[in-house]
């Protein structure tokens, strides 16, 4: 599979969970892929495998040169390691902390060799969170919350990007206001993101790419435009 310019994600795993099964082969060229399915369909469970939360039964799973996961090989990174920013659903931000420690927590020491400053002022300035610092996260709205947490996983200085329906708990005016910030990550930062989401408008709006999941297997993939034209 192919769709765009950016690293390659190779995704081939096989892995049980009680009665469920995910048999996923897929190498992923796009930038922004979106997994897009009904629930239960495997999509939270691929990105787990992804970022070290769940490990497969056997399988693949490489980004770009470097290989997180590969049975045979006996390799399985280690989470801390595996370069990956997460935005779950629930968003796990910290509540004892503000929304500066929330953002700092886990920044990379990568990132700090080369510049925390600058690296550190331009998500806070894309994200436009730089005046929310000192604020505490009970405090914040709904789209507040999401922007703090993409940038709490951007601050880990990612080489890939894992967001879980970050926009399932907002309402319809909330994302179209966040979905701006998304597109400029993608755009402005180049960051590859896997994007998962049951809402077609998001993912033509967001993704290059679109894999459409049912029952732990990829029933069709391709531009979001061709294979969700039948998807309102």
């Amino acid at each position: 599979m192919s769709g765009g310019d950016g690293a390659s994600v190779v995704i081939d795993v096989r892995l049980r969970a009680g009665a469920f099964s995910l048999d996923l082969r897929e190498t992923i060229a796009a930038r922004t892929v979106a997994l897009f399915g009904p629930s239960g369909s495997g999509k939270t469970t691929t990105l787990d495998a992804v970022a070290g939360l769940r490990r497969p039964d056997e399988g693949v799973i490489r980004i770009g040169g470097h290989v997180l996961f590969d049975s045979r090989r006996g390799v399985d990174v280690p989470v801390y390691d595996r370069r990956v920013g997460y935005v779950p659903q629930d968003l796990a931000l910290f509540p004892h902390l503000d929304v500066r420690r929330n953002v700092l927590y886990g920044a990379r020491r990568r990132v700090a060799d080369r510049g925390p400053h600058d690296t550190h002022a331009s998500v806070l300035e894309l994200l436009e969170i730089d005046t929310l610092l000192s604020r505490s996260v009970d405090g914040l709205s709904g789209g507040e919350r999401q922007r703090v947490a993409l940038a709490r996983a951007l601050m880990t200085d990612p080489d890939l990007l894992l967001l879980d329906e970050p926009l399932a708990a907002l309402d319809l005016g909330l994302r179209d206001r966040i979905l701006p910030y998304l597109e400029r990550v993608r755009d402005e930062l180049g960051t590859p993101m896997i994007y998962v989401s049951h809402v077609a408008d998001e993912v033509r709006r967001v993704a290059d790419w679109a894999i459409v999941l049912d029952a732990g297997r990829a029933v069709r993939s391709g531009v979001p435009a061709g294979v969700l034209q039948d998807i309102p």
